[in-house]
């Protein structure tokens, strides 16, 4: 009789004979074991803390810039929030400009400062152990803030830039008319994302990650955001009525909650494919360690291994080093 694990084992080899299957399951193994999820989760919530002071400070600054220009002020707001689909309507007609401009408007923007440093560290640590770059050559304390305050001073208003071009590309407000004017827009969108994300994915990683290495993984990413703008709408919408008839009145901050988390998850699935590709961690065991004999590990796995060990190293001068059972080292 067959036993089931022998029929996973056979599967398992078969998958590993074809690149076209190895390497989507290589970068699907190492989200997995990278945890990359709980790090998604983490960068939403810290998304989330800053985004809605964000939104009170942007409205109430642009009450004070354009309150001679309503029909202006209203273009902007509904095409920077044109990133949000189904949620971002509702966003606007809750969130109003703070009636004082003083201390109101500090607390709003130190909220958003705070909870951008955080999003800012979360993301620099998610890219580090995403790349296996151990903490000894991670930025110390003053070195991680100075990339931090870049991904907050440069990153996030080109991100926003983003955005209010995406808006005005799927024809927010009647701006651009016009089949070509539109792919257009959605072209300058997505070479603007890309370098957003290169940018991004730079100063939130160490430096032993090369500049050239860093651009499969913001392609990806751009293009992943870009199709999230025409395919979110339909998510979103089933997602927020599901929120709305269980939570009510929550269902617009879960919904948010859920379309961050997404868009995270799908940015560190670009970078994973990336790493896998760098550093050539295909084809892998897909089944659980303790189901694969050491003798059919295959190298990309061992690889893999060492780069999880050394990624531990914390004192400069004490090594890692890769052993298996019954002495001798692995195989590089």
């Amino acid at each position: 009789m067959i036993q089931p694990q022998s029929l996973l084992q056979d599967a398992d080899r078969l998958q590993q004979r074809h690149a076209w299957l190895a390497f989507p399951l290589a970068a699907w193994r190492k989200f997995a074991d990278d945890r990359a999820g709980y790090l998604a989760a983490l960068i939403a919530y810290y998304a989330f803390v800053s985004l809605f002071p964000l939104f009170l400070a942007t409205v109430t600054v642009l009450d004070l810039v354009l309150a001679g220009h309503p029909e202006l002020r209203e273009r902007v707001v509904t095409s920077a929030l044109a990133g949000y689909p189904v949620i971002g309507p509702q966003l606007k007609s809750n969130v109003h400009a703070l009636s004082s401009t003083g201390v109101a408007l500090a607390i709003g923007l130190a909220g958003t400062v705070l909870g951008a440093r955080g999003l800012a560290l979360a993301t620099q640590n998610a890219l580090n152990s995403a790349w296996a770059v151990p903490f000894t050559r991670r930025p110390l304390l003053a070195a991680s803030l100075l990339r931090s305050l870049g991904l907050i001073t440069v990153v996030g208003p080109l991100e926003l830039a983003t955005l209010v071009l995406s808006g005005l590309a799927g024809g927010a407000g009647h701006v651009l008319t016009g089949v070509g004017a539109r792919i257009g827009a959605i072209a300058i969108s997505l070479a603007l994302n890309v370098g957003v994300f290169w940018l991004a994915f730079r100063l939130a990683t160490a430096p032993q990650v090369r500049t050239r290495q860093l651009l499969l993984g913001a392609v990806i990413a751009a293009t992943c955001w870009q199709v999230l703008q025409v395919s979110g709408g339909y998510l979103l919408s089933h997602q927020v009525a599901r929120y709305s008839a269980l939570y009510g009145v929550f269902a617009v901050v879960l919904g948010l909650l859920a379309w961050l988390y997404l868009q995270a998850q799908i940015t560190l699935y670009a970078i994973e494919v990336n790493v896998v590709r760098a550093y050539r961690l295909w084809p892998r065991s897909v089944l659980r360690p303790r189901f694969v004999p050491l003798s059919r590990l295959t190298e990309a796995d061992v690889r893999a291994y060492r780069l999880y060990a050394e990624a531990q190293q914390r004192q400069p001068g004490i090594g890692v080093e890769l052993t298996p059972p019954g002495g001798g080292a692995a195989a590089p």
